[in-house]
């Protein structure tokens, strides 16, 4: 089995936007998950880097400077391994503070 990629939250956060939206412009995902655009633009680089998305470009736009950002199957693979992290460590922290309140 594959070893986890450290993920930042903003790095997560971009991986299921752009599962969801991966038609956007940098200016658009930045504005709807409250990144700014450089910060969009560094995460897009890092996640590209490392393998998590792809970028293409519309074929039929006429303004080539539209892409396409898609999660590769490694990027499937991080951002649900890393989604069932944070759901067992919320999980745990909700058993420790219900034993909190039945004592």
């Amino acid at each position: 089995m594959l070893k986890p990629l450290p993920l930042t939250e903003d790095q997560l956060d971009l991986l299921h936007h752009i599962h969801n939206n991966s038609n956007e412009s940098q200016r658009k995902i930045a504005k709807e998950i409250g990144l700014s655009i450089g910060k969009v633009n560094y995460c897009l680089r890092k996640l590209l880097i490392i393998g998590l998305i792809k970028v293409s470009n519309f074929k039929n736009s006429k303004n080539k400077f539209n892409y396409a950002y898609i999660l590769t199957p490694k990027g499937i693979y991080e951002k649900s391994v890393v989604a069932n992290k944070f759901i067992v460590k919320k999980q745990q922290e909700y058993d420790k503070l219900m034993s909190y309140i039945d004592k």
